[in-house]
């Protein structure tokens, strides 16, 4: 009786990664109040862990997760935002591998990519905060809403991830399949604002 040859695997080298197409390539709307762009490519983590795993978390990631709601830290290119009590999403430059950055920790925790998922507008002018009240109803004021501060929220019918990067500079993360949707609404208000 013959012997049947064992299937065997391709090499990882065999496998081609497939590089994400920019959802948003070549969209901008502007007015003399507000710019709408699209985002660079990231790198993305959804962080889930309990306290005690923290501290390991963040000595493998180079920075303090933050402990309190609409809290960022960042450390050069890297910045983790909270989410929840036991929630963040850490963003890096596009070429980071932020999984390798946790591969290696023991501590309880679980670590998404989601790189592909999202989609970063970016939202900025004198009128940055009307423009996004046509969609979000938070306060958005500087003294509610600090540089730095961030959150989970909506943006119409969207859940998003808003997060102030600067005085007059906001940072939308959507899912891709919103991107569209929330460009378009962010354009609208923007619109409106220069009115």
């Amino acid at each position: 009786m013959a012997k049947r040859a064992q299937p065997t695997m391709p090499s990882a080298s065999a496998f081609s990664v497939p590089s994400r197409a920019a959802v948003l390539a070549g969209r901008m709307s502007a007015s003399p109040a507000v710019t709408v762009t699209p985002g660079a490519q990231a790198s993305r983590i959804s962080l889930r862990a309990p306290q005690k795993s923290r501290t390991a978390l963040s000595r493998a990631l180079g920075l303090k997760l933050p402990d309190r709601p609409k809290a960022t830290t960042s450390s050069g290119s890297r910045t983790a935002i909270w989410l929840g009590p036991d929630e963040w999403l850490v963003i890096d430059d596009a070429d980071v591998e932020l999984m390798t950055a946790v591969a290696s920790v023991k501590a309880l925790h679980s670590a998404v990519d989601v790189s592909h998922r999202n989609q970063a507008i970016m939202v900025a002018g004198p009128n940055v905060e009307a423009t996004l009240n046509a969609g979000c109803p938070l306060d958005l004021s500087e003294t509610a809403f600090p540089v730095g501060a961030a959150t989970r929220t909506v943006l119409g019918k969207a859940e998003i991830v808003l997060w102030r990067t600067d005085t007059k500079t906001f940072r939308v993360e959507c899912w891709r399949s919103f991107a569209d949707y929330c460009f378009t609404l962010l354009a609208a208000g923007a619109r409106d604002a220069a009115m």
